[in-house]
């Protein structure tokens, strides 16, 4: 079970990464919304488009691994040696690049602004809400990170928060890009 502090923790971060990402994004126009600095990097749109996949994904596998068996001990302490990891998630953006699963790769099926919006808002809503009522042993069950390996539960959920700012950061890039839109 989460410590008090462990979920108020993680219930702020995931509120304050949303509330920035909002903030970012409010008031674009079309062609400021699908801008890209270059080809091969994301818009805002597909940005917002693959945090919403990503919100969903990590928050299911969550939900999935808590079916499984508790870990030992020993395994609890050697993951929770990686909380430095997702701390620094977002601050380490340009010295580690990621890549993501295909699965949470922006595909265009979720272009419309207002649509990719509310879906965004739906799912962390759906995430904070989990985080705030779960009562299982976010701790005691793991899955793989693509770049960290196995984190727990809870760690998964900073992870959601701490990429959101990692995107926020990169929306600040793009809009910052000497092309970009007025």
């Amino acid at each position: 079970m989460m410590e008090e502090q462990e979920r108020q923790a993680v219930v702020d971060a995931l509120r304050a990464s949303e509330a920035r990402l909002l903030k970012l994004v409010s008031g674009l126009t079309e062609e400021q919304w699908r801008f890209r600095e270059s080809p091969e990097r994301w818009s805002i749109a597909e940005i917002a488009e693959h945090l919403a996949l990503q919100e969903a994904f990590v928050r299911g596998n969550v939900q999935r691994m808590l079916e499984g068996e508790a870990a030992s001990e020993a395994q609890r302490a050697e993951v929770r040696a990686k909380e430095h990891l997702v701390a620094d998630l977002a601050e380490r953006r340009a010295e580690q690049k990621l890549k993501s699963r295909p699965a949470n790769t922006p595909t265009g099926r979720l272009s419309d602004f207002d649509a990719l919006v509310a879906e965004l808002r739906r799912e962390r809503a759906q995430t904070i809400a989990f985080a705030a009522e779960t009562e299982a042993d976010l701790r005691g069950h793991f899955f793989a990170h693509v770049a960290f390996g196995d984190l727990d539960g809870y760690q998964w959920l900073m992870v959601l928060a701490t990429h959101m700012e990692r995107h926020a950061l990169q929306i600040e890039q793009v809009k910052a890009d000497a092309n970009w839109p007025r």
